[in-house]
């Protein structure tokens, strides 16, 4: 550390700072946002009040460093990372204070999330109406610094139509109350006041020319005729002017009835030219969605695509109103005007909320072009006014074309607002791909402002625009913008380089300078060109980690919300990796202290690999970290135990009993314990006295013409659960099967992977693939019945073997659900008024998908709650030493409180055996496997189950 930043450290906890860290690991975690740069910040506060921002400024201030102000870390275009202290809301400052119902206000901090805004607005019949594709993790104040609009722009205006008051300190000290009733008498508001007096020409021709126009400073806002509405005009100033310790803002009465009209279109072009027609019908939203973004959806493994209608672009157009007849006569008006190839009116609540799941996931999933190519940020989110639009965009493409670039656009298309990731030619190292940036950046700007457009229609300018200001606003505009800085951060402290003076926008572009990393890795990453560097760079910084997804089913990331810290979050621990990679930053190397502890919290669940939309698979990357940091080294004890569980559960099948009573016995247990690096409040599960593989040795064959099944049972269900197995081995044959079982070589290796023993994992999976081909190549499906091993066998097993047999296993390998949903002929036993809360094993809903166990159950007569998240428990990880408490913690994110209130008859459907270990060790409640709940309703059930207590 320098003495020049550790007196900072020293002074900013003299102020009074608790939560203040200059690590490596944080330095690297807030070095990027949702954009294309990299900057290493020299310390990041966490500020606990709103005095503890004045003091941060005041101590920035004495010793000239630059503060930046971060909310979420979901600004697209750089307006979140600096050199300096990077000041982040989110952790602490969330509250909402007040609701006033009568005024339609709210009194919040600025942290708070815009999703929790609206959760503590929503028993008054109010929202709050701006709601970006990010409302379920960015902040309010971060909507603030940006002027954020989002979809329903249309129906309830930006950001900053939605402000009234604004508690607000100014880069040069000073705190200031701000309302369009009152503001507090200060110096710097009588100076303004002269200021606009002096440009009104300038401001009222160049300035809020259409409702979309973002770059630059909104100082329309402070024209005589709207009231010198300071708080206004500070609304996406981007963190340059002045900081935002509280707002008061407006709310709005929601909608009673709500409903989509989806309009397909043979391009993207021609949804843009029916969009002005459509806007007399009062919608809240008009959105368009490209088909080459439903595309990268239906890729996503596991990933369900709602229905749409026929067309190469959509509009997605939202409607409401006070009666269910209003928003049907809306909907005929709009179907009458449409001109679309075809049309589908939505009103089931989870089909549209399906599709607006495609809209907001849209920057995620276009980041890869249709032929594979990685698409960045960095021309985001023009807009031209909407009756420009499909000119606009037909020009545009023309203009990717001449570049030889892609992009696919979508966007408010209401507003005239467009979205779009481009194939910028980065590759890495190399400085071609940032003169391709520059020169296509510079000629898009030029046509925007052609159009009479602006470069920003939400994001704000941050790095990526602001030196693009000159190309739409005059040598005039610029200087008073200029003005209007130094008026309130004299000094230049706020935010540096971006709206005034700003830094080159291809400076810093943290693509353009990774290195590759392609040799002697463990998995193949086949869809990154074998480049891990490729792979980690995914991670967009869009920060869908940091949201609650686990009400509507997700899984990714458990961790997150049981610590809120950003080191838990996959985006967090992307950035670690990138770090990792990069020149000259705090991270050196996989061993580094900065990168394991990152990885520490990591459940290996695969929930990324699904809900992630750019595809990060941090599993993955944790499983080579390890495998790299590791190799030819002495490793963590756990990885010696629980990481070869199969070896040593295969020696305690020779003397089960004894093995049961050692590990039962109060020393035993512990010293097995301690020995398996497990937390002592953990049990060990028992072993089958008998495993399945040697009842089924005894079992005596049969003859017969039915068409053949292979069985697959690996090591848990084996040694500890083999009622499972015999369950399945009832229901398949009651579905006219003919069960094999294959050798006992067949172990998949999945606690050598998840510990990063990937050399012994090849050899043992490798194996298991051999013994599979022959059944696979001859047409015989392989039924698992353990998610976590089935899933190995449809995913790591082609990334880890360079074998083509491979690829044939994975095609043949099915869950017991999607054999049964596609029998002919087969009808599940009923269960008729039988109440199911099923908790998907993560990897069984992220990596092989639950659709057809769902299906399987419905059609069978259950009432299904399906819970999202984690069990916490995942395998070896939640029973190890320092990982208890968040285990359960996780637990009781959704687990554990949907058991508590569950009647004594309800089925708590479990699949995966870490699964139901955490409900019996946590719930005292014992989980089903779908084998055994419907094994149990054939006929005789006792009889066909013979490994069943």
């Amino acid at each position: 550390m320098s003495a020049a930043d550790s007196d900072l450290l020293e002074a900013l906890r003299r102020a009074g700072l608790d939560d203040v860290d200059d690590s490596g690991l944080a330095r690297a975690l807030y070095s990027s946002d949702a954009s294309l740069y990299r900057v290493l910040p020299r310390a990041v506060v966490r500020p606990r009040h709103p005095d503890e921002i004045v003091a941060a400024l005041s101590v920035c201030r004495e010793l000239g460093v630059p503060l930046t102000v971060r909310g979420a870390g979901t600004s697209i275009a750089g307006n979140a990372v600096g050199p300096g202290v990077v000041l982040d809301t989110s952790r602490h400052l969330t509250g909402v204070h007040r609701i006033d119902a009568e005024a339609r206000t709210a009194v919040i901090d600025p942290g708070v999330v815009q999703a929790s805004l609206q959760a503590a607005a929503k028993p008054y019949g109010l929202r709050f109406g701006p709601d970006p594709s990010t409302h379920n993790r960015c902040t309010v104040g971060g909507m603030i610094g940006n002027n954020a609009c989002g979809s329903r722009a249309l129906g309830y205006g930006r950001t900053s139509d939605n402000v009234v008051a604004l508690d607000v300190l100014t880069g040069g000290g000073q705190r200031l109350a701000l309302g369009a009733e009152v503001a507090t008498s200060a110096a710097v508001l009588d100076d303004l006041r002269r200021l606009v007096d002096g440009e009104l020409a300038t401001i009222r021709t160049e300035l809020g020319r259409f409702g979309r126009q973002v770059s630059g400073y909104s100082l329309e806002h402070l024209l005589p005729e709207r009231g010198f509405d300071v708080a206004r005009a500070l609304v996406g100033s981007e963190g340059t002017l002045a900081l935002v310790l509280g707002a008061t803002v407006r709310l709005v009465a929601d909608a009673p009835v709500r409903g989509l009209v989806v309009l397909g279109y043979p391009t993207m072009a021609d949804a843009a030219d029916a969009t002005p027609g459509l806007l007399p019908h009062g919608p809240t939203a008009v959105e368009g969605l490209d088909a080459r973004i439903v595309q990268r959806l239906r890729d996503v493994p596991a990933a369900v695509v709602p229905d749409l209608p026929r067309g190469e672009g959509w509009l997605i157009v939202e409607l409401t109103g006070d009666t269910v007849a209003e928003v049907e006569g809306k909907a005929r008006g709009v179907l009458a005007d449409s001109g679309a190839v075809d049309t589908m009116v939505v009103t089931d609540v989870a089909h549209a909320a399906a599709i607006w799941r495609i809209r907001e996931d849209g920057a995620g999933l276009a980041n890869r072009t249709s032929d594979g190519r990685p698409a960045h940020a960095g021309w985001e989110d023009a807009a031209v006014p909407a009756e420009q639009l499909g000119s606009y965009l037909r020009t545009f493409e023309g203009l990717l074309v001449e570049h030889g670039l892609q992009g696919v656009p979508y966007g408010h298309f209401g507003d005239g607002c467009v979205h779009v990731r481009i194939d910028f030619p980065f590759g890495q190292g190399s400085d071609g791909g940032r003169r391709a940036y520059r020169s296509f950046i510079e000629d898009a700007a030029r046509l925007v402002a052609g159009y009479g457009g602006s470069i920003s229609g939400e994001h704000g300018d941050g790095r990526a625009r602001s030196e693009l200001l000159p190309t739409m606003y005059s040598p005039t505009a610029i200087s008073l913008f200029e003005r209007v800085k130094g008026l309130f951060d004299p000094d230049d402290v706020l935010n540096p380089g971006v709206l005034v003076r700003p830094a080159r926008f291809d400076d810093v572009v943290r693509v353009a300078a990774a290195p590759r990393l392609t040799r002697g890795l463990a998995f193949a990453y086949e869809h990154d060109g074998g480049d891990f560097s490729a792979a980690v760079h995914r991670c967009t910084g869009v920060g869908k980690c940091r949201a609650d997804l686990h009400a509507t089913g997700g899984v990714m990331c458990p961790s997150w919300p049981a610590t809120r810290d950003e080191k838990d979050s996959t985006r967090g621990r992307a950035r670690v990796l990138q770090e990792m990679l990069a020149p000259g930053g705090p991270v050196r190397d996989w061993r580094a202290p900065e990168v394991h502890e990152a990885l520490d919290l990591c459940l290996s669940c695969k929930g990324c690999s699904r809900d992630c939309p750019t595809g990060i698979d941090m599993a993955t990357y944790k499983a080579e970290v390890l495998h790299q940091s590791y190799k030819r080294r002495l490793r963590p004890r756990p990885h010696y135990t629980l990481g070869q569980l199969p070896r040593w559960a295969d020696l305690a099948a020779r003397v089960p009993r004894l093995a049961n009573a050692v590990m039962g016995s109060k020393l035993g247990g512990a010293v097995a314990k301690w020995s398996a690096g497990m937390d002592q409040r953990r049990e060990l599960p028992p072993f089958a006295v008998r495993t399945f593989r040697a009842q089924w040795a005894a079992r005596l064959s049969s003859v017969s013409d039915a068409p053949r099944v292979a069985l697959w049972v690996d090591s848990f269900t084996d040694h500890f659960a083999p009622s499972v197995a015999w369950a399945a081995v009832a229901v398949l044959e009651d579905a006219g099967y003919r069960v094999e079982v294959p050798g006992d070589e067949t172990c998949c290796g999945l606690t050598w992977i998840t510990t990063g023993q990937l050399d012994a994992a090849r050899k043992i999976l490798g194996t298991t693939v051999r013994a599979l081909a022959p059944l696979a190549d001859a047409g015989v499906p392989i039924v698992g019945v353990e998610p976590s091993c089935t899933a190995v066998l449809r995913g790591e097993a082609v990334e880890l073997l360079a074998d083509p047999a491979a690829a044939r296993v994975k095609a043949a390998t099915r869950t017991l659900a999607e054999l049964l949903v596609s029998t002919p002929g087969w009808t599940p036993p009923s269960l008729e008024g039988l109440e199911v809360v099923a908790q998907p094993h993560c990897h069984h809903a992220s990596v092989l998908g639950w659709s057809a166990d769902e299906t399987l159950l419905r059609q069978a007569g259950a009432t299904v709650t399906r819970l999202g998240g984690c069990c916490g428990l995942a395998g070896n990880w939640g029973v190890e030493r320092g990982h208890h408490d968040v285990s359960v913690t996780i637990a009781e994110q959704q687990l554990l409180p949907a058991v508590r209130n569950l009647s004594p008859d309800a089925v708590v459907l479990a699949d995966g055996f870490s699964c139901r270990t955490q409900l019996d060790q946590l719930a005292e409640r014992q989980g089903q496997h779908l084998a055994e709940l419907l094994a149990a309703r054939l006929t005789p059930a006792a009889d066909r189950v013979p490994g069943r207590r």
